[in-house]
């Protein structure tokens, strides 16, 4: 006998067995749905906000040492 889940999309009960080769799914066609809604970004695996800031700091401490007005222009050298 066969594990019964919910399926994740429809919610209807879902076979969870080598035989059912959509499991979790019920179907190809909620397999399909889902599939989509991580495409479209509709779901996201949550991350550390810390990790985000220190990349947005990041980026603004070097957006501001590449101000043209606070730095001369290079000296170009012939060889």
């Amino acid at each position: 006998m066969s594990k019964q889940v919910k399926c994740p999309t429809c919610g209807k009960p879902s076979s969870f067995s080598p035989e059912n080769k959509f499991r979790p799914f019920c179907s190809e066609r909620c397999q399909t749905l889902d599939l989509g809604a991580w495409a479209e970004e509709k779901f996201a695996i949550p991350s550390e906000d810390s990790e985000i800031s220190t990349v947005n700091k990041n980026q603004e401490s070097d957006d501001l040492d590449h101000d043209p007005a606070s730095h001369p222009p290079p000296k170009h050298r012939l060889n």
